[in-house]
C-alpha cells in the first residue's frame, strides 16, 4: 500500500517560526496536513497566530501558537522547549521568521540594520542551536532563505539580502556538521511571493514580476509544497542544497 499524503509526517512535530502569516502560515498548514504536530511562532498579532492553529485544528491536526520575537533569543529559546514539552519531540524546524526594512543602506540607522541581523540571522543561530538539542537522527532543518541572498536586483534591500545570503551559507555549512547524525539542513529560496508584506497588487510588484521568467508573483502555497518535500522522507538524500522557488527571477 502506497503511503497517503497525511502519513508522510505522522507522529513527527515541527516548530515553524514567524507562522502566524504569509509563507510560514502556509507551512504550518502543510505541514499539519501532511501529519505533523505543529507549533508556530507569533511576534504581536495573536489573533493571526490563533486562527493559524484553529483553521489545523480544525482539519483534524494539533497546533501550538507560542509569543516569540526572533530577535528575543530567550524567548525563541524557551519556543523550542515549549514545543517539545507540548508534543514530546521535535523532527522538522523551519527557521521562517524574517523581516526587510527597505531602504538605500546609506540612509538606513544602525538600529534598523542591527534589527535585520538580529531577525533574519542571529534569531536563526539561537533557534537552531536550541533545536539541534532535540532533534535525531531524520530531523530536518529547513531555513526560508531568499533568492535575493544570490542575486540582488532590488534598490533598498542590500543589508535584507545580506543576512539571506549569509543564512545560504550557514545552511551548507550547518550540513557538513550534522549530517553523520542523519539530520538533513537546506535552504529554500523564494523569490516574489503574493503576501501581506510583498502584494502582487502592490506598486512594487510591476519591476519584480517582470524579472520573472514565469511573469507572475508565486503563491504561498508553492512554497509549502517545496517546504513539506525537504521535511519528508522522500527527501532523505537532500541536504546543503539552496532550493529556489522564484518563478525564474534567477534564471
Amino acid at each position: 500500500m502506497t503511503s497517503t499524503t497525511l502519513e508522510k509526517l505522522a507522529g513527527k512535530t515541527a516548530l515553524v517560526t514567524g507562522g502566524s502569516r504569509g509563507i510560514g502560515a502556509a507551512i504550518a498548514k502543510r505541514l499539519a496536513s501532511d501529519g505533523a504536530s505543529v507549533a508556530i511562532t507569533y511576534s504581536k498579532d495573536a489573533d493571526a497566530a490563533g486562527t493559524v492553529v484553529k483553521s489545523i485544528e480544525s482539519a483534524g491536526g494539533k497546533a501550538l501558537a507560542i509569543q516569540a520575537d526572533a530577535s528575543n533569543s530567550e524567548a525563541v529559546a524557551n519556543a523550542v522547549e515549549q514545543t517539545v514539552k507540548k508534543f514530546g519531540r521535535l523532527d522538522v524546524l523551519v527557521n521562517n521568521a524574517g523581516t526587510a526594512i527597505p531602504r538605500p543602506f546609506e540612509e538606513a540607522s544602525m538600529e534598523e540594520l542591527d534589527r535585520v541581523i538580529d531577525i533574519n540571522l542571529r534569531g536563526i543561530f539561537v533557534a537552531t542551536k536550541a533545536a539541534l538539542k532535540h532533534i535525531g537522527k531524520g530531523g530536518r532543518i529547513i531555513m526560508i532563505g531568499s533568492c535575493l541572498g544570490e542575486r540582488n536586483m532590488t534598490s533598498g534591500l542590500a543589508s535584507y539580502a545580506a543576512t539571506k545570503g549569509a543564512v545560504k551559507m550557514l545552511a551548507q555549512g550547518l550540513a557538513r556538521e550534522v549530517g553523520d547524525r542523519g539530520i538533513t539542513v537546506n535552504n529554500v529560496q523564494p523569490g516574489p511571493i503574493d503576501t501581506d508584506l510583498n502584494p502582487a497588487a502592490g506598486e512594487g510588484a510591476t519591476p519584480q514580476i517582470a524579472n520573472t521568467a514565469l511573469k507572475r508573483y508565486g503563491h504561498v502555497d508553492e512554497v509549502a509544497a517545496l517546504v513539506a518535500f525537504v521535511a519528508g522522507p522522500e527527501a532523505g538524500y537532500i541536504t546543503g542544497a539552496n532550493l529556489t522557488v522564484d518563478g525564474g527571477t534567477n534564471a
